[in-house]
């Protein structure tokens, strides 16, 4: 009955983020703070969600420079326990594309579908307030692996968070579980590519 209940009020992971910035795109509103504040909270699940998203939207190689750096901010402040995201003013008011959002939502729904049909409040102690800073220091990580312009790589630790940050918005701790687990993938394939190009550098300067 309660599941029933959540998939009422939220029908859809990508439902709010397509009407939301559709609505602010109409509105000449659509910038990143507009966008996270009209989905209803500063909640960090939220903004892992978002944030996530547009390390995912089709840009030049090597952007995730740019990118990655609102969830490096966000996990930064999780990792040194705010109690909500706090922007700074540029990246709040970095204005989105909202063609290329919908379009990079759209293409994740194959993931986003098969998260609602599991998705459901339980193992709640994961997201425990003592374990919030532990939890940013390893999601600060994942982050810094998706802010490093590593070929191959980039997509892996996006999808990741987004996984996690469902599962914090929708209090699943398995879901967001799986999501750190493939995020440590992540981290570790980084490391593997960085180690590989390093030794393959060195071995042409010798």
């Amino acid at each position: 009955m309660q599941r029933g209940e959540g998939q009422r009020r939220r029908p859809s992971l990508s439902l709010p983020i397509l009407r939301t910035s559709r609505d602010q795109h109409r509105a000449g509103t659509l910038t990143l703070g507009n966008l996270l504040t009209a989905l209803g909270e500063t909640s960090f699940g939220w903004a892992i969600v978002v944030f996530s998203l547009l390390t995912l939207l089709p840009l030049p190689p090597g952007s995730t420079l740019i990118t990655a750096l609102p969830l490096l901010v966000t996990t930064g402040q999780m990792m040194l326990g705010y109690p909500h995201v706090k922007l700074p003013g540029p990246l709040e008011r970095l204005q989105l594309d909202q063609t290329k959002l919908r379009h990079t939502v759209l293409r994740l729904r194959p993931v986003t579908r098969r998260l609602e049909r599991v998705l459901r409040p339980r193992y709640r102690f994961v997201f425990a307030r003592r374990s919030e800073r532990v939890l940013g220091l390893a999601l600060f990580m994942i982050a810094f692996a998706l802010f490093l312009p590593v070929p191959l790589s980039g997509w892996f630790p996006a999808i990741s968070l987004f996984v996690f940050g469902v599962g914090l918005v929708e209090q699943d701790g398995l879901v967001a579980s799986a999501g750190l687990a493939l995020g440590g993938a992540s981290v570790i394939l980084t490391a593997t590519i960085l180690m590989s190009l390093a030794a393959g550098a060195e071995a042409m300067i010798g």
